[in-house]
């Protein structure tokens, strides 16, 4: 188990390392953080954001876990977390849409439709050609699994012991949100990180999250597909 204070120290200080090295080596192939980046820049920089999670994750499992790292952030699997494909379909067409539609009426300048897709939609379009595969596998495959294991199997989990479960599943849905640094798309995706926490919280593992953070991608990327 992780206090935390350490939690918000070993995130914060990995983040920092891997936002460094994720802006290095965009700026080293000649673009900028404003540029829509070819999808195997994009894969680079992917690269040196994930990488040092895994890094540092190991790191932990083994100095304050059991050393087995699928063991220490729970990701198992079951045949019931089939489930998770319809409800990650159901939280991309229903939930996201209901939860950011009061924003849109209210505040239609900084919610509406354009502005929450903008992000999907560049990442889309910069995939020309054959590069759509490797669109899928980060989008689908590589997002949900990095993403679940920090955000779920690693901040939740020990914000949970330390705070309760529910207060658990709050901090890390916000956090979860608030890092995407989009304020457009934060009311969708803390109704749909709540949605992936109470997964965890009720299974204790992270195979229905995972599978419901993959479906919940691939259902983005098939629409924008179809609606091209």
């Amino acid at each position: 188990l992780v206090s935390p204070f350490r939690v918000f120290a070993v995130w914060s200080l990995t983040y920092l390392f891997a936002n460094i090295c994720g802006s290095f080596v965009i700026s080293a192939l000649g673009y900028t953080s404003a540029d829509v980046v070819p999808t195997w820049v994009l894969a680079l920089s992917a690269l040196t954001l994930w990488g040092p999670y895994i890094v540092v994750l190991l790191w932990v499992s083994k100095r304050n876990g059991s050393g087995s790292f699928v063991q220490d952030f729970s990701i198992r699997f079951r045949a019931t977390d089939i489930w998770g494909i319809p409800l990650g379909i159901a939280s991309q067409l229903l939930l996201v849409v209901l939860v950011t539609l009061p924003f849109q009426w209210m505040f239609p300048s900084l919610f509406n439709k354009e502005a929450v897709e903008k992000r999907a939609n560049d990442l889309f379009d910069a995939a020309q050609g054959g590069w759509i595969i490797l669109l899928i596998v980060i989008v689908v495959i590589c997002a949900p699994l990095v993403e679940e294991i920090v955000y779920r199997g690693f901040i939740q989990h020990n914000l949970a012991v330390a705070y309760g479960a529910r207060i658990g599943l709050l901090l890390a849905s916000f956090w979860f949100a608030a890092v995407h640094l989009q304020l457009a798309e934060f009311p969708g995706l803390f109704a749909f990180a709540l949605v992936l926490g109470f997964c965890f919280s009720r299974t204790k593992r992270l195979g229905l999250s995972i599978v419901t953070h993959v479906s919940f991608n691939a259902t983005a990327l098939t629409v924008m597909a179809l609606t091209r």
